[in-house]
């Protein structure tokens, strides 16, 4: 296509659609249809799709707004519901200034008063997940349960620590313990369900979620239960094959033998540079499944233009193909980027940076629409980076990729002025609890305005008007 077709395709394209933006204290971003609140909760709605949070997760919500309309491309995230009591003072003598006072928590560290102890660790924690670290968080709730191992709400919070660091054997562990130690909680059915379903133990994880369900109505839960129905129904027969860091499953009469073999080393050595790249080690064996172009469509639920997903397992369509091509190391590559990242950044990280740095990483130039990009920029036409924080899966095609391009080249800039090394200090910082933007003001000096500026320049610099 032409630059100046491509660049009038994106100027149409580029144009944002109105919804609603949920913004959490943990810092991730929702962005719905229609929002409302309704005793203590947030209702919200996506396409047909209705779910709700506790009001006290949420920092504000900005209705109204030009923001792009998308899905959630991951599943999203169960938080328990049942919460510790916190007085507003012992709040206080343990956050001061906006930070955890180390030195207060130690003298409030007394197991002669275990309630005032795990409470007090309970207070550090929520306020590492709102404004910190989720590790930081996991090892304060740890303290907490060693105080009051018998409190299942502390338990619970603990295991939601444990998921959101994709630390899944352990959160079964704990998860496990926590419907012994409360058998009605909705809530502890419901993180036993999504520790297994992360441990493919997908016929166990039904069962939790159907428990959890029988106790409470969850619009989250029941949206889990469904992919793993789909995912059971699908994988009937699948085959398994496992490599160092991969377990493959696979339909065998679609797969041959010497296909699954060159796949996995592949991906071993697609592995290997990305731990050199990314100086990053997943803790977890990482799940593929490979599809018929059907199968994946029923069990993904991806718009026609989606070529693989990552849901924390490497979903890839593989019908008619019988050797690794080009084209398929690309996508595999892509795709494992995205688990690389997600561990760096505690699974915070905004979806521009996740896809520009896995496109980064394939490897993918933008030069093939510089151009047309660079003058979509100097037109002030491209899509605001603050509004793609949040997912692309529900983009239309045209639209996502306006998106995946602005991704590729604001990475490519970062990348291309300060080095990789740079790209993963602000995947950190985003993991020990910083905002994107703060991350990036802290890495590269600019905050998105700044860096919307900074990528026109290289475009215009690079690739011409």
């Amino acid at each position: 296509m032409r630059p100046v077709v491509i660049l009038l395709t994106l100027l149409s394209l580029a144009a944002p659609s109105f919804g609603d933006i949920i913004h959490l204290k943990n810092g991730r971003r929702i962005v719905a249809d229609r929002v409302r609140e309704s005793n203590g909760r947030v209702e919200y709605e996506i396409g047909d799709d209705t779910y709700a949070i506790s009001r006290s997760l949420v920092e504000r919500i900005d209705t109204g707004v030009g923001a792009v309309v998308a899905r959630q491309e991951s599943m999203p995230v169960l938080v328990p519901e049942q919460g510790v009591q916190q007085a507003p003072e012992l709040v206080a003598r343990v956050v001061r200034d906006g930070k955890v006072d180390t030195m207060a928590l130690a003298a409030l560290d007394d197991a002669t008063q275990p309630e005032l102890a795990a409470a007090a660790f309970f207070a550090a924690a929520q306020h590492e997940q709102t404004y910190g670290s989720p590790d930081r968080a996991r090892a304060y709730l740890e303290r907490a349960v060693h105080h009051l191992p018998e409190n299942a709400a502390l338990v619970e919070h603990y295991v939601a620590a444990l998921l959101q660091l994709r630390r899944y054997r352990d959160a079964v562990t704990h998860a496990e313990r926590a419907t012994k130690l409360a058998p009605n909680s909705a809530d502890a059915f419901g993180l036993l369900g999504l520790a297994y379903f992360h441990l493919e133990r997908t016929q166990e994880a039904i069962q939790a979620w159907k428990r959890s369900l029988q106790l409470r109505p969850s619009a989250i839960v029941e949206r889990y239960l469904a992919q793993a129905e789909r995912d059971l129904a699908a994988e009937s027969g699948f085959g398994q094959q496992e490599s160092g860091h991969f377990t493959l499953r696979y339909e065998g009469r679609r797969t041959s033998a010497s296909l699954r073999r060159d796949l996995l080393a592949t991906l071993e050595a697609q592995y290997d540079d990305l731990v050199r790249e990314l100086g990053v080690v997943p803790r977890q064996s990482i799940a593929v499944i490979l599809y018929t172009e059907q199968a994946f469509s029923d069990v993904t639920q991806a718009p026609a233009w989606i070529g693989a997903l990552n849901d924390g397992k490497l979903r890839i369509p593989m019908e008619g193909l019988e050797t690794v091509t080009p084209e398929l190391a690309r996508v595999l590559k892509h795709e494992l980027a995205h688990s690389f990242v997600n561990q760096i950044t505690g699974n915070r990280c905004p979806v521009w940076l996740n896809e520009g740095v896995a496109m980064a990483l394939e490897p993918r130039s933008v030069a093939s629409h510089g151009r047309a990009l660079a003058q979509l920029f100097q037109a002030r036409k491209q899509i605001p980076l603050n509004t793609l924080e949040g997912p692309f899966l529900g983009l239309p095609k045209g639209q996502a990729t306006v998106a995946y391009v602005q991704s590729l080249a604001a990475v490519e800039y970062i990348r291309s002025t300060y080095g990789m090394s740079d790209v993963v200090r602000v995947l950190e910082r985003i993991g020990d609890g910083a905002t994107a933007e703060a991350a990036l003001r802290a890495t590269v000096r600019a905050d998105y305005g700044r860096l919307e500026e900074e990528i026109a320049d290289y475009l215009k610099r690079t690739y011409g008007e």
